[in-house]
C-alpha cells in the first residue's frame, strides 16, 4: 500500500510517517457500537490502524439511525448485530484494516478475551457496571482506556492512564444512586456524540502512534446546545482508590452473571446460561408461538407482547419491560430453565 490513502494525516508534523507506521501496529477495542462507538470506529479505520476489535452485544433498531452513523435502513430491517454490520461497512472503507465483530457481552467472564491484546481500549458503553469493569482490567494490566458519555446536548470525555492519571474510580468511587438521563428519556443530539466521540478517536490516535505525551490529561466537557465547551483539570490520584491504590479488581471477579435492564431500551439482556443453541431448531420450535425471523447471528421472536432477540450463545434481549423477573420469565417460557 503506499502512502497516498493517509498522506493528510502523515503530513500533519507531530503525527508523521513514523505515527503512522505506529499506528499500522496498533491494536484497540471499542466496548459499544453504537453513536460513540460508530465515530470512533470509522475514524481509527479510516486513519489505518492495524486491528480493531468491536464489542457489542446489541442489535440494529431505526431509532439507531439518526445518530450511529456505520448503520443503514437495511441493517435494522435484517437485524444485523452492530459489531458485525460496523465491520462489514468499515471494511468497505478500509479493507486493509484487521477488523474483528465480538458479538457479546462484556463481563467478568469474558473480559479477558475481550479486551486482551490491544494497545488501548475506548468507551462507548451506556453504564458504570461495564465502565468499572474496563477500569479493573485497565489498571491491573496497564491498558490505557479513553472515556466517554453522551446524553442530551452534553457529552464528557477523558483519557486515562494507569500510571499516570487519576484512575476512574478516583473520579467515580460509586455509581450514581439516583436515576441518571438517558437517551430514552432526555434525547441524545447527533452532532454531540460525533464530538465527543472524535474527541475519544484523537487521544486514541495519539497513544496508538507513539505520542503519549500529547495526550490531554484534562476532563472535556461540552453541551452544544447552550454551552460552554471547557476543559478542566483532572484530579490527582486517591491514595486511597481501592483500584489503583489498593490493587483490588473487584468488578473483575467472575461472579454470576444477572439480567440488566439496558439503558433507554425498555429492554432487559438475560445472560445467566452460557449454553450454545441451534437457532434453527429453535426457530421451527417458536413458529406458531408468534412472529419469527432469523438471520446468522440472532433469532427475533414476537408473541404479541414482547420482543425477544436471541443469540447463538443463549444470551437474549428481552424488550417490553425493566423488570427483570419479568425478563427471566419470558426466557424461562420459550426457552427452559
Amino acid at each position: 500500500m503506499t502512502d497516498h490513502r493517509y498522506s493528510r494525516q502523515i503530513r500533519f508534523a507531530p503525527f508523521g510517517a513514523d505515527g503512522q507506521e505506529r499506528l499500522g501496529r496498533a491494536a484497540a477495542a471499542i466496548v459499544g457500537c453504537g453513536a460513540l462507538g460508530t465515530v470512533q470506529a470509522a475514524l481509527l479505520a479510516r486513519a489505518g490502524i492495524g486491528r480493531l476489535r468491536l464489542i457489542d452485544r446489541d442489535f440494529v433498531e431505526e431509532s439507531n439511525l439518526q445518530r450511529q452513523m456505520l448503520y443503514t435502513e437495511d441493517d435494522a430491517r435484517d437485524a444485523m448485530p452492530k459489531a458485525e454490520a460496523a465491520r462489514r461497512h468499515l471494511l468497505e472503507a478500509n479493507s486493509h484494516v484487521e477488523i474483528e465483530a465480538a458479538i457479546a457481552d462484556l463481563n467478568p467472564e469474558s473480559a479477558e478475551d475481550l479486551l486482551g491484546g490491544v494497545d488501548v481500549i475506548l468507551d462507548a458503553t451506556d453504564n458504570f457496571e461495564t465502565r468499572f469493569l474496563i477500569n479493573d482490567y485497565s489498571v491491573r494490566e496497564s491498558v490505557p482506556w479513553i472515556y466517554g458519555a453522551a446524553v442530551g446536548s452534553y457529552g464528557i470525555a477523558m483519557p486515562l492512564l494507569p500510571g499516570e492519571t487519576a484512575c476512574f474510580r478516583c473520579i467515580y468511587p460509586e455509581a450514581p444512586q439516583s436515576a441518571q438521563p438517558t437517551c430514552e428519556t432526555a434525547g441524545v443530539l447527533g452532532p454531540l456524540t460525533n464530538l465527543i466521540g472524535s474527541f475519544q478517536a484523537m487521544e486514541a490516535m495519539k497513544i496508538l502512534a507513539g505520542r503519549r505525551d500529547s495526550v490531554r490529561k484534562r476532563i472535556f466537557t461540552a453541551d452544544l446546545w447552550s454551552g460552554p465547551v471547557r476543559e478542566i483539570a483532572m484530579p490527582e490520584r486517591n491514595a486511597e482508590c481501592a483500584t489503583c491504590a489498593r490493587q483490588e479488581f473487584v468488578f473483575l471477579t467472575g461472579r454470576k452473571r444477572a439480567p440488566v435492564s439496558l439503558c433507554g431500551r425498555n429492554a432487559v439482556q438475560i445472560h445467566e446460561h452460557a449454553r450454545p443453541l441451534n437457532l434453527a431448531e429453535l426457530s421451527a420450535r417458536l413458529k406458531g408461538l408468534g412472529s419469527v425471523r432469523q438471520n446468522e447471528f440472532a433469532l427475533r421472536f414476537h408473541d404479541g407482547i414482547y420482543e425477544v432477540t436471541i443469540f447463538a450463545d443463549g444470551r437474549a434481549i428481552v424488550k417490553g419491560t425493566t423488570e427483570p423477573s419479568i425478563a427471566r420469565g419470558v426466557y424461562s417460557r420459550y426457552l427452559g430453565n
